[in-house]
């Protein structure tokens, strides 16, 4: 999608990934949550400040512009950073999106798990790729009724689906975001495997 453009290799990548950072950081869902009427989504539900704990707060639009929106920033530095710098600058600005949703500077460093994120930078990446990734998810809550292990699924199988498209750069990126996104679902996979996480529509 991108093509690979090298000037001054590490200031224009650091720009990068300092923008993507700066864009993944503003927390769409604590700001949607409060705007709703629901409060403090940190002290709610799981305390995380993505779109699933803010549907805990029972304000169904609220979420769904969280998940819009977070997965809008990542997308969003994917393209600009791209237009600028290339695929190395892509990967560096969606590398930056998705650590500063996780690590937002403005909530002491504890943000969300990162999947909508995810998905927007994958989908600006290559959005066929984006779209698979989706439907995978898509495919797996109708089978399992389980968003975190639908999202663990997914994520597992972007690196590959990135792969087949003929992105290697992007592939190596889907597959070091994976990785932190089972380590953000630490907690979600020790709960399925002893059988209590959560399924969608329960608390």
């Amino acid at each position: 999608m991108f093509d690979f453009v090298q000037p001054w290799w590490g200031l224009h990548y650091a720009v990068s990934l300092l923008l993507g950072y700066l864009l993944g950081s503003i927390p769409f869902g604590l700001i949607f949550a409060r705007l709703a009427g629901a409060g403090d989504v940190r002290k709610i539900g799981s305390g995380n400040i993505g779109a699933t704990n803010v549907l805990r707060t029972g304000k169904k639009g609220a979420a769904a512009l969280t998940l819009i929106f977070d997965g809008a920033k990542g997308a969003a530095a994917v393209l600009i950073a791209g237009s600028f710098y290339g695929i190395g600058g892509a990967a560096a600005a969606g590398l930056g999106a998705f650590l500063g949703h996780i690590f937002p500077v403005w909530l002491g460093f504890k943000g969300g798990k990162g999947v909508a994120t995810f998905l927007g930078v994958m989908l600006a990446l290559a959005w066929p790729v984006g779209l698979a990734v989706a439907a995978t998810w898509l495919a797996a809550a109708a089978l399992w009724r389980i968003s975190s292990l639908s999202a663990l699924i997914a994520a597992a199988l972007a690196p590959l689906y990135m792969w087949m498209w003929g992105e290697s750069l992007a592939a190596v990126l889907a597959a070091v975001l994976t990785v932190i996104i089972f380590i953000t679902h630490r907690d979600n996979i020790a709960r399925i495997a002893s059988g209590s996480e959560p399924h969608i529509g329960r608390a």
